[in-house]
């Protein structure tokens, strides 16, 4: 006790003022909660749906005021299960036990108010979508309450910005978007419709959706769409390739074929994702990297992928795939095979955002796509993010940091839905 009083007595006003500080602080914080984050207690959770995108906005609100805004989609009735089911049953709970409730929500636990979970830890589908959707807004809550932006709660930024790539459809239109963008990378869809209007896309049987076969004179054309593609965009600007799951697997392969000459920055889902192992079989036949993932869902989805070594990239898809903290595990589990990863990106603004929260953290962030951002009737329902010659810029506002439009969304909803403000 002795030396204690004589280093704090010679060390004088140094460490007295701090001290002091840090007394005060500590009692304010302990009034609040837990240092200085409020204990806080969920009042509700509203979902909605709009009339102008597949995005449903959800929200949590608290007795004390303070709300979180998150979103999913993809998918139909994910706004139901929130607004009868998750909504009534999350009441009560404190919000900032994000992992707690996620697992109560996707496992066997019954809890309170007779919340029906993701059954038996279903993969995929409404249920998994719309408890995405309330994770991120957890998340975005979480950041409002500790006054942190997103990023900070997962571990740290490793970069400040986030680099995206947008969609094109011909050679003319990509030039023109990274000439005004600045853009590093694009992805060419709807090359599988625009090969050869006489002999219909799906081959030898026109009456397909999926599992096309293709002719010599069909993979000719899209590989003439891709190398008018790389004239004009030239050398340095990534090409990704969107193959929508539409053929079987040797039509997949004498494509990557094809194209392998424009080198491609990747084949994305040239088979469908319910099958790791026909994916793993067109990687090993080009040397194209494989990429897919949004339609994988949670870690137990993507294990296989990884394990077979069936893709190159992960396109996981954060807003019905599980949420952000889950996309993080993925990003993990993808890191130790040396795989990156490029998020599936159709979200309004708010959700682009949030995945760039979560990309900051990431080490082996690859790309984000955004699909919409040239979209103005959907970028009008949020604050406009910070998009600068190529980079969406990640925000050091708490929580996401893009709020929405109340006005334009409220005049956007769909008629029997109300989204009170934040």
């Amino acid at each position: 006790m002795h030396n204690r009083r004589q280093f704090l007595s010679g060390a004088g006003a140094l460490l007295t003022a701090p001290l002091a500080a840090y007394s005060q602080n500590l009692s304010a914080g302990r009034a609040l909660g837990t240092s200085r984050i409020p204990r806080l207690t969920i009042s509700a959770v509203k979902a909605a749906r709009l009339r102008s995108t597949n995005s449903r906005f959800v929200r949590v609100y608290t007795k004390e005021g303070l709300t979180g805004t998150g979103e999913t989609l993809d998918t139909i009735g994910a706004e139901q299960i929130i607004n009868q089911h998750l909504g009534p049953g999350l009441a009560g709970r404190d919000p900032l036990d994000i992992e707690s409730i996620w697992y109560d929500l996707w496992s066997w636990k019954s809890v309170p108010g007779g919340i029906p979970p993701v059954f038996m830890r279903g993969m995929g589908g409404p249920y998994l979508s719309a408890l995405s959707g309330v994770e991120m807004a957890l998340w975005d809550l979480a950041g409002k309450a500790m006054n942190a932006p997103l990023y900070r709660l997962l571990g740290g930024r490793v970069r400040e910005k986030v680099a995206v790539y947008f969609h094109v459809y011909d050679p003319r239109q990509a030039a023109e978007v990274v000439k005004k963008t600045g853009v590093k990378a694009l992805k060419a869809v709807r090359l599988d419709s625009a090969t050869d209007q006489e002999n219909p896309v799906q081959g030898y049987d026109p009456g397909k959706h999926f599992g096309w076969t293709l002719t010599n004179r069909q993979i000719d054309a899209f590989a003439a769409n891709v190398g008018a593609l790389r004239e004009a965009v030239g050398p340095d600007i990534g090409i990704g390739l969107e193959c929508h799951a539409r053929y079987d697997t040797e039509s997949a392969i004498q494509l990557a074929h094809a194209v392998e000459k424009h080198r491609p920055m990747w084949l994305e889902e040239p088979v469908p994702s319910d099958t790791p192992e026909a994916m793993a079989a067109v990687r090993r036949a080009t040397r194209i990297p494989i990429a897919c993932g949004e339609n994988v869902y949670t870690r137990w989805g993507f294990r296989p992928f990884l394990e077979q070594q069936a893709v190159s990239i992960i396109q996981l898809d954060m807003a019905k795939g599980g949420g952000l903290l889950e996309a993080r595990k993925i990003a993990a589990m993808a890191e130790v095979y040396h795989i990156p990863i490029a998020p599936h990106g159709v979200a309004t603004p708010l959700g682009q955002t949030a995945y760039a929260h979560v990309c900051a953290t990431v080490p082996n962030f690859m790309l984000l796509e955004w699909m919409h951002f040239f979209n103005a009737r959907m970028n009008r329902l949020t604050s406009p993010p910070r998009y600068n010659a190529g980079f969406l810029e990640v925000p050091d506002t708490p929580g996401i940091g893009v709020e929405l439009n109340e006005d334009a969304v409220r005049e956007d909803l769909l008629p029997g839905f109300e989204f009170p403000r934040g």
